[in-house]
């Protein structure tokens, strides 16, 4: 099973400057942050820390700041092939449902069990 949604915003952020609910998550460079479209209410745990992987064009981008509703960020600052429409896979092929579950702390099943109804279900053979 894969989890993926796509970069809808790249926004460009300076030192000190914060992202997410809260201002977790503080920029020590010149940052490049990427906003995808998925969020708690579809089933991404809003408790997933700061550094959580992601994958986008074949490499690893950290989550970064809260996940809110319908999106959260990743740090694409070391990707310069990502950007806007860029595919983000939140696990998958890529990416073990069992290595993003294992930093929230918690297992797969319980990642894949949350995803909510309004998640768009593709089969594929």
């Amino acid at each position: 099973m894969t989890l993926s949604s796509k970069i809808i915003a790249v926004q460009e952020i300076a030192p000190g400057e914060a992202v997410g609910y809260g201002s977790r998550w503080i920029a020590e460079r010149p940052t490049r942050i990427g906003v995808v479209a998925c969020g708690y209410a579809d089933g991404y745990p809003r408790t997933m820390p700061d550094g959580a992987p992601t994958w986008v064009e074949g490499q690893i981008a950290p989550l970064v700041g809260a996940v809110s509703m319908d999106m959260l960020e990743i740090d694409i600052t070391d990707i310069p092939a990502a950007g806007l429409g860029s595919r983000v896979e939140l696990w998958g092929r890529n990416l073990p449902v069992n290595r993003v579950a294992s930093a929230a702390g918690t297992i797969g099943y319980e990642l894949i069990c949350a995803l909510a109804r309004r998640v768009p279900l593709r089969i594929q053979h």
